[in-house]
């Protein structure tokens, strides 16, 4: 047993003992259909505080030789699976933890050096009949054990792409590559390897790195595959939780969903065990980075970013070219290249059937809430958020001429005067200027009704009587009273099928002479 190689499955064992453990192990099930296949070589890329590393535990107390792991998987998924008992324990495993070593390393530039020192010093403990030279490499070291034993490895980088992200020094950067390269472009070694498992935040580089792994399958949050569900909570394992620790689901949905992927609905893990832990809903995930992220690359002002920028603020999804992107810190060209690398980062979720993305949920949006604040040039949109708080609340007050005000003011901040007029415009100012609303409701755009489509539904996630549900419609030339007559013939409110109480009805009109809005506000109480 060693440190790097054949370790213990002591990391397994402490998330075992966790207050809260949500059962991933039917990933072994997946890979064990990789080993020792031509598809055995895999990236995978999630953002920060993910599980990425849980996995790596999982496997590292399944596959290593270095512990007996059958009593702690026997009450497991896994255990259940038809291929469980394949590979428990029976092959030789390394792991890597390169951010780790980075940061422990006297000298950076010798990293490698002392690493792969370290791992020769645990090969010639654990195979004392083969002779090793003095500084072998790991590739070198993995061909040897092979040649002598026909014994394969298992090989884990987590945090592969430290080094990539963090844009150390060349002379590392270009050792990583040749370290790369020796263990996964090798045909000599690659027998030697079961299944080579990279993770990290970001993909593979496409330029530099490219032509050293292209040999890797990979699975992103852009698309995840049949791995999709092991890398983060899914809402089936979400709701048993919430009932557990007495935690509002709706909420729970509202603060840190938004990631789906093939089929499901991935949860951010870190927020959702510490909300269960606190029984509060907090910006957990926040603390564990910084929103300069989201400032440093904004702060470019590429083409036509401002304004989806602010779309997505009031709620809206924008178009994205995600295939521009090269998976670098330094390849930025275009407001698409910005939003791919935020999407890899989780402040954006990535809509694949659509190739639209969006902020996925509460938490994250008060992290873009805070990075525009620091901004300069969104100072008034900023401004404009800030204010929806009391334009949410004059609203429930039904004061409509202080509604109407404050559209005078969101309209001409949020579109340019060639579009100022159009549908599309007014609807834009009514979403920023709403922005407040998404903190208790969730917003239905063009929401097909009755006998219609209903411009704006707003429904609350948690019931109360300070919060009704509300209809807007939004009419250009015309009159408030013809868009309420609309809302009431047209039966909006039928779409509301699981909703009892209180309605508010908002009809806008904008005057396209005046550049002024109109709002008339009622109160109407839907019965079941």
């Amino acid at each position: 047993m060693g440190i790097y190689l054949n370790p213990s499955n002591v990391g397994f064992k402490e998330i075992l003992a966790g207050d809260i453990f949500v059962d991933k192990t039917m990933l072994i099930s997946e890979l064990n259909k990789f080993i020792e296949k031509g598809n055995k070589y895999i990236c995978v890329s999630r953002p920060r505080r993910f599980g990425k590393t849980i996995a790596t535990n999982i496997m590292c107390a399944y596959y290593s030789k270095g512990c007996d792991s059958r009593e702690m998987f026997s009450k497991l998924k896994i255990s259940k699976a038809k291929n469980y008992e394949q590979y428990l324990n029976k092959l030789n495993f390394i792991k890597i933890d390169v951010a780790s070593e980075y940061q422990n390393a006297r000298v950076k530039d010798e990293m490698l050096i002392d690493l792969q020192a370290k791992l020769l010093r645990e090969f010639r403990a654990q195979f004392p009949k083969i002779k090793f030279p003095n500084n072998e490499t790991l590739a070198n070291c993995m061909m040897e054990v092979y040649s002598a034993t026909g014994e394969t490895f298992v090989i884990i980088l987590d945090e592969y792409d430290c080094l990539v992200r963090n844009q150390f020094g060349t002379n590392l950067f270009a050792d990583y590559l040749e370290f790369l390269n020796g263990l996964f472009k090798s045909d000599t070694l690659k027998p030697a390897i079961a299944l080579a498992y990279l993770t990290g935040i970001l993909p593979i580089v496409r330029d530099r790195v490219q032509s050293k792994l292209n040999n890797f399958r990979e699975y992103t949050i852009l698309d995840a595959y049949n791995l999709a569900e092991f890398v983060g909570f899914t809402e089936k394992e979400v709701k048993p939780l919430c009932k557990k620790y007495k935690v509002d689901f709706a909420q729970c949905k509202k603060e840190y969903d938004g990631y789906a992927q093939n089929g499901f609905e991935i949860y951010n893990p870190e927020s959702v065990v510490m909300c269960m832990e606190t029984k509060k809903f907090g910006n957990f995930w926040g603390k564990t980075s910084t929103y300069m992220v989201i400032t440093d690359r904004l702060k470019h002002n590429y083409k036509g970013a401002k304004e989806d920028v602010v779309k997505m603020l009031s709620g809206e999804e924008v178009k994205v070219n995600i295939t521009r992107y090269m998976n670098t810190m330094t390849d930025f060209h275009s407001k698409d290249d910005v939003f791919t690398y935020l999407i890899h980062l989780g402040y954006l979720a990535y809509n694949s059937k659509e190739g639209t993305c969006r902020i996925p949920n509460l938490e994250v949006r008060k992290e873009w809430n805070n990075a525009i604040e620091d901004m300069p040039e969104y100072s008034k949109t900023d401004d404009i958020i800030k204010a929806s708080e009391e334009l949410l609340e004059q609203t429930l007050l039904k004061n409509s001429d202080a509604v109407a005000k404050a559209l005078d003011n969101t309209h001409i901040h949020v579109t340019s005067n060639r579009n100022f007029n159009n549908e599309d415009a007014l609807a834009a100012a009514v979403y920023i200027a709403f922005v407040h609303a998404l903190n208790y409701y969730n917003c239905f755009k063009e929401l097909s009704t009755g006998k219609g489509f209903a411009d704006l539904v707003y429904v609350p996630v948690v019931k109360s009587p300070e919060h009704p549900a509300i209809i807007i419609e939004l009419k250009i030339n015309e009159s408030t009273g013809k868009a309420l007559q609309q809302i009431q013939s047209r039966q909006y409110f039928d779409a509301l099928d699981n909703y009892k109480g209180n309605l508010l009805f908002v009809a806008i009109n904008y005057d396209k002479d005046t550049k002024k809005h109109v709002c008339e506000i009622t109160e109407w109480e839907k019965h079941s």
